[in-house]
């Protein structure tokens, strides 16, 4: 990996980010395209050498190589950014997720056949009306727009492996957090403790399952699932094994944030369900288990420092 030229789609991401911090630490050049404005002394704080502010498209794919040179590694994170984002507007989310990695595949195809592509897909395939943990041989049927255009983005990977010989990987991520996440159930809970609703009130019944997962973490795992890449494209599953209720990601927020400001805060439940999101997704973990990878950040730590990171307002970007 040392020696490695690695290309990060959507670097400018929450997992991108962190993506290119911690590969930037093993020793490889990173350089990065995506949507944001990203001052240089920025992007080489998150270690990104080269940044170029612009659609996965051939032309840009093309001046990316002109400043970077060929990628040994592209990991594929541009795309949707969220199921609500999708139902609001499907096209856009079939654009930056299905589009784009069309384009990425046919340069590739023409242009560097011998890069490998770690292109993360998430359990959104799977759908709901799952108990217990979810293989990656499970058939797919995707509730929302979000999880049916990452399954197109899955099939297009399988075409170009099967008939043009790309070595591919499809991690498929669950729930991520931490650190520079500035959306989704964590981010929501943080904003409305700060703002001072109490109580806290959520959708949905709070027995929802989820299994959450450190991006400091999930950023090993990936870099580690880009030896498995090959013409077969494996699936693999980045998830602990471990459910856990939204009702208990919450009153973990809310305990801590109390904690921190003298006050006790009650969480309560609306009982009306987000439109597109499956009752229960945790990982079946034996295919990551078999590369060796094990999870390091606890999930009560990785909350704790969630709450830190949003108090201190240590927002980059």
């Amino acid at each position: 990996m040392n020696t490695e030229t690695v290309w990060i789609t959507g670097t400018h991401g929450f997992i991108g980010r962190h993506l290119a911090a911690y590969l930037n630490s093993k020793g490889c050049r990173v350089a990065g395209i995506g949507h944001g404005l990203w001052p240089e002394m920025e992007a080489m704080h998150w270690g990104v050498s080269f940044w170029l502010n612009g659609e996965i498209q051939q032309s840009n794919l093309a001046q990316l190589r002109s400043i970077a040179g060929l990628p040994d590694v592209v990991y594929h994170l541009a795309g949707g950014s969220s199921v609500g984002a999708a139902i609001a507007n499907p096209y856009e989310d079939f654009r930056r997720t299905v589009v784009s990695t069309a384009e990425l595949l046919e340069w590739l195809r023409k242009h560097s056949p011998h890069t490998r592509l770690v292109s993360v897909s998430s359990a959104a395939v799977y759908g709901g009306g799952h108990s217990g943990n979810i293989a990656e041989a499970t058939s797919l049927s995707p509730y929302s727009p979000y999880g049916a255009h990452k399954l197109i983005m899955e099939e297009l990977c399988h075409s170009y492996g099967a008939n043009f010989g790309l070595s591919i990987v499809l991690p498929r991520l669950f729930s991520v957090y931490g650190p520079e996440l500035k959306k989704q159930l964590l981010w929501d809970i943080c904003t409305r403790l700060e703002s001072g609703l109490v109580p806290l009130v959520l959708g949905g019944s709070g027995n929802e399952l989820r299994d959450w997962t450190d991006v400091r973490d999930v950023v090993r795992a990936l870099a580690m699932l880009a030896m498995m890449a090959s013409e077969s494209v494996p699936s693999v599953n980045v998830g602990t094994g471990v459910g856990t209720t939204v009702r208990e990601i919450a009153e973990r927020i809310t305990r801590v944030w109390s904690q921190r400001n003298g006050r006790e805060i009650s969480v309560e439940l609306s009982g009306k369900s987000r439109p597109g999101d499956p009752f229960s997704l945790i990982a079946y973990t034996v295919k990551l288990d078999e590369t060796g990878f094990r999870w390091k950040i606890p999930l009560e730590k990785g909350l704790d420092d969630y709450v830190q990171w949003f108090c201190k307002g240590n927002q980059h970007g």
